[in-house]
């Protein structure tokens, strides 16, 4: 899931910051981070993934400026391109997206200590969210999704290249897509992807019309998706091959394994019912009189209402339990139950006759209550009258 800290914090950026120290700022911190020099250390990886996201956001300016204005809830809500979901993406994947930063770095065909290719090229996962009532929680739902990914131009089949045109050598690499460089003042060497052509050994020369050279162009997509019940806010349900295809650079047009699309769960508060992992949990008043004398009530479930015996002598606070009156648990589909918490009203107006009996109550156990109110013309005349 996207982080939920501040994107100017976690790259250590004030808000009136420029690109290019944004840039240095993430290079910087992906470098410290990377996990083949922190390995096995998975809060390392996590930052390092963060900060990646922060990237990807604060250096695009129209992704900044919706964020600047709305913060992370108008990321989400914006009708733009799914998020890619860095939490989940291969270390791999995130230095070939910003391939620019790292001096063409990183990528599918191993990178930055990237330790070789995989056999098949994988795209990019993507995320994006649904919300839910805790109704829907309950039974299951099916939920329309509509998102935005990166697909193949349909113009020049994902090559980039104008019609009737044809890639050449890359003059930066001799076609041979790898250079070799020095970091942090010749400590070490490493090979990288060709910055200019990005691993491919070829340039575009006539760039596609369509896509302007990035062989993928967006596109909206529609899909329905079965949300089992049980499930918790911040979980998220995956989607197999619904994500992007493999990057132009691995595979221009397309082949290998699509990424997943991540549905992530938001679980909307309920006005009666607060959550408990599988249990709900109600605040519920009820009389003096109910708790003194006991009574048979009845109590709002998610389903409709269920009766509930009040013991004579209930104090403020007794809980009650009503079986199988939760959610049901999302592995198992065993119900939870329904926790009833009391709680004892006190009047705040009362009946002349109520008032009377009350009084009458106290006096019986001889307890020390106010004396009646009188009226405001009564106590005038009481004490003008001495």
């Amino acid at each position: 899931m996207p982080t939920t800290r501040d994107y100017y914090e976690v790259l250590g950026v004030a808000k009136t910051a420029d690109a290019e120290e944004i840039k240095r700022s993430y290079r910087r911190l992906a470098m410290k981070y990377h996990p083949d020099r922190n390995p096995g250390d998975a809060e390392a990886e996590a930052k390092f993934k963060e900060a990646a996201a922060a990237y990807e956001v604060l250096a695009d300016p129209e992704k900044r400026k919706l964020y600047d204005q709305y913060g992370h809830d108008g990321l989400r809500q914006a009708q733009g391109p799914a998020a890619h979901d860095f939490s989940r993406m291969n270390v791999e994947d995130i230095f070939s997206m910003f391939n620019d930063i790292f001096g063409g770095g990183g990528g599918g065909q191993g990178g930055f200590g990237g330790g070789g290719g995989r056999r098949v090229a994988r795209g990019y996962d993507l995320e994006t969210e649904v919300e839910l009532s805790l109704e829907e929680v309950d039974k299951g739902v099916e939920r329309d999704v509509e998102f935005t990914r990166l697909d193949v131009c349909d113009t020049c089949t994902g090559s980039g290249a104008k019609k009737g045109s044809a890639p050449i050598k890359c003059p930066t690499c001799g076609g041979q897509g790898k250079v070799q460089q020095t970091g942090f003042g010749g400590m070490f060497r490493m090979v990288t992807a060709c910055p200019a052509c990005r691993g491919r050994g070829q340039v575009i020369k006539d760039f596609c019309d369509a896509c302007k050279g990035k062989g993928r162009t967006p596109r909206k997509r529609k899909i329905s998706v079965k949300i089992p019940p049980g499930v918790s806010d911040g979980q998220a349900v995956r989607v197999a091959g619904e994500g992007e295809p493999p990057p132009q650079e691995l595979s221009p047009g397309g082949e290998g394994m699509r990424g997943d699309l991540h549905v992530g769960i938001r679980v909307k508060e309920h006005e009666l019912f607060q959550r408990d992992d599988d249990n709900l949990v109600l605040d519920m008043p009820i009389s003096f009189a109910q708790a003194a004398l006991g009574a048979e009530v009845d109590v709002p479930t998610l389903n409709g209402k269920s009766k509930l015996t009040i013991p004579k002598g209930t104090q403020a606070g007794t809980a009650f339990r009503i079986e199988d009156e939760g959610l049901p648990n999302l592995r198992s589909g065993r119900k939870g139950d329904l926790i009833v918490g009391v709680r004892v009203e006190v009047p705040k107006k009362m009946t002349k006759a109520q008032e009377k009996l009350l009084r009458e109550y106290a006096a019986s156990e001889d307890q020390a209550v106010l004396p009646e109110t009188q009226g405001f013309w009564k106590k005038v005349k009481d004490m003008m009258n001495g």
